[in-house]
């Protein structure tokens, strides 16, 4: 077989289906250089999903001609010029390959202008090949109409998907810019239809409502801690109430760059540890800032991925921020949701045909959310309320007065999450309880019974659980947790092991014998409780360190609002 040097259109191609996947990518790279021109206002134009035409205009600095030039060849760049600099990257782009990518692949037009000049400068091409340049009559900034895109590579174009669905992927792009951005207005035509626009203020709360919706974003909590003077996790996450199907609603940025991370989103999810259902996911919009020189940017064609030199560092500092904010901020959440008209987000797993307008503005009832002088979200709010108990509905849930409302506890899951918190602090501290048996008892244990004992009742977490081989797969068992009271010691030993071998969401061993502990140990649905009774376990987890969730996720207590009962009766 005879060795050969590709022709260089070959080579351009090669190169462009590196960096130029489908349009979402072009609109991604063209963006990324407004915003590193310092744009203010940038407008994107797709037909067809961008497979007829992407046009993007920016108000930026613009090109003088004969940068307009070099920027169409490969490796031209204006954001590093030595080796060295490749450690202290503080743009988007940099690689010097995306307008001559784009090109290669496409019918191209630029026309740019500096501030300085009076006119611009155009420059036409095609597949790579420049047919044409002069001076042209334009504003200020730059504009790109990338047209046919793909018409020379017939195999990427066949794998591309339908119009809709490229239109959604620019959609997201945009998204992610706005929400990285928020002083920056932009706005997304697709078809020359107006489908998403953002106000450019600087506000946070503003960016959040356009992408998320109002009601949604208004209920999000705001994050921002420091590390080490040199990391710092800035952004929003939703509290537990609200959750979804997918990872999807997790969106990271690294020093504003948009960036895909299974190392954050493991953090991320780390944090709800115990207050999502199974299965759920949160949501979450993160900017994780660190030092340049710590950070390599370089490792995917596509600036999808970034690598971090203190990943344990980065991985600590975003699950600190997110847990402590959880269990600082999160409110209780309300028995009625609130759907807003045209906002079609469900929330909480309701869908939107709950009735309207259960309260005014952003927030939660009984909530102030406002902008800052900053542009952040502040908010206003009580944890865990005091509450007065009035009783108890159907043996099941207590019934407590607070502020702006009616609470509803279901006692079970309540008492769930007390003893979870409890036995999990008592272990810490080497006190669990065991209650030793009157007579050991033989238990015969199945194949995977015998695995689970294997893998995660070892001596260090027993738990109050005490047992010896017996010959064979029986075990004697000698003591059990002292919370399980009066419950078959063997029942008791069996459903500890059944909800291990089912339990997938809680990923410390620690945590999943605490859990199932706690929940054969609480108080049962159904089971009729004194008043003082009540009250104690009121009191008892308002004390817990996350009282708005059970060990499993379930929530633990809603509030029906002053506001609702008032709109029922006819006083508002």
């Amino acid at each position: 077989m005879t060795i050969r040097v590709l022709p260089q259109i070959v080579t351009s191609q090669i190169a462009a289906g590196e960096v130029v996947e489908r349009p979402a990518s072009v609109v991604k790279e063209l963006v990324e250089n407004a915003l590193d021109a310092k744009a203010r206002q940038i407008s994107v134009d797709i037909r067809l999903g961008g497979m007829e035409s992407i046009r993007v205009v920016d108000d930026g600095q613009g090109m003088s001609p004969e940068d307009a030039m070099l920027s169409l060849q490969r490796y031209a760049t204006s954001k590093l010029l030595t080796v060295d600099d490749l450690d202290h990257i503080n743009t988007l782009g940099f690689r010097g390959e995306a307008l001559p990518s784009i090109t290669a692949v496409s019918d191209f037009c630029l026309q740019t202008r500096i501030y300085e000049s009076d006119h611009g400068w155009e420059v036409k091409g095609r597949d790579g090949t420049i047919s044409g340049e002069g001076p042209q009559g334009c504003p200020r900034g730059t504009t790109i109409t990338i047209s046919n895109l793909f018409q020379n590579l017939p195999v990427r174009r066949k794998f591309l998907r339908s119009n809709i669905s490229e239109g959604r992927r620019v959609t997201q792009q945009i998204s992610n810019f706005i929400l990285a951005y928020p002083e920056v207005r932009f706005n997304l035509l697709i078809d020359g239809k107006s489908t998403i626009q953002s106000a450019g203020n600087g506000s946070y709360a503003d960016a959040l409502g356009v992408v998320l919706g109002v009601n949604t974003a208004g209920q999000m909590l705001p994050v921002d801690d420091e590390f080490g003077g040199n990391y710092r996790v800035t952004g929003f996450i939703g509290p537990p109430s609200i959750h979804r199907t997918n990872r999807r609603h997790i969106t990271f940025f690294v020093n504003r760059r948009w960036s895909s991370s299974r190392l954050m989103s493991v953090a991320v999810e780390g944090s709800y540890t115990g207050l999502l259902p199974q299965g759920r996911h949160p949501i979450a919009i993160l900017n994780i800032t660190v030092p340049s020189n710590e950070l390599d940017v370089n490792v995917h064609p596509m600036k999808h991925e970034v690598r971090f030199l203190n990943e344990n560092l980065v991985f600590d500092a975003i699950q600190r921020s997110v847990r402590n904010t959880i269990l600082s901020e999160s409110p209780v959440p309300p028995l009625i949701p609130r759907v807003y008209e045209g906002d079609h987000q469900a929330i909480a797993g309701v869908d939107s045909g709950t009735p309207l307008g259960f309260l005014d503005g952003f927030g939660a009832e009984g909530q102030s959310i406002t902008d800052s002088h900053d542009g952040s979200v502040s908010r206003s709010r009580d944890v865990f309320p005091r509450l007065r108990v009035l009783g108890q509905v159907a043996n099941t849930y207590v019934v407590a007065e607070g502020p702006d409302g009616v609470f509803f506890l279901d006692q079970h899951a309540a008492h769930e999450r007390v003893l979870y918190e409890r036995v999990l602090e008592n272990k810490s501290k080497n006190l669990c309880n065991e209650q030793i048996l009157l007579e050991p008892v033989v238990v015969e244990m199945a194949a995977q019974e015998w695995e689970i004992l294997g893998t995660a009742l070892s001596k260090e977490l027993t738990l109050g659980f005490s047992l010896e081989p017996f010959g064979g797969n029986s075990y004697l068992l000698r003591s059990v947790p002292a919370v399980f009271k009066d419950l078959d010691p063997i029942v008791g030993l069996r459903e500890v092991l059944d909800m291990m071998g089912k339990e997938t969401r809680i990923k410390s061993r620690l945590e999943i014998l605490a859990a199932s502990v706690a929940c054969h140990s609480s108080v049962r649905a159904g089971l009729r409780l004194t008043h003082s009774e009540m009250i104690e376990i009121i009191n008892l987890l308002g004390k817990t360190e996350n009282p708005h969730t059970c060990p499993h996720g379930r929530p633990t207590v809603r509030r029906l609002s002053t506001r609702y009962l008032e709109r029922q009766f006819g006083r508002s």
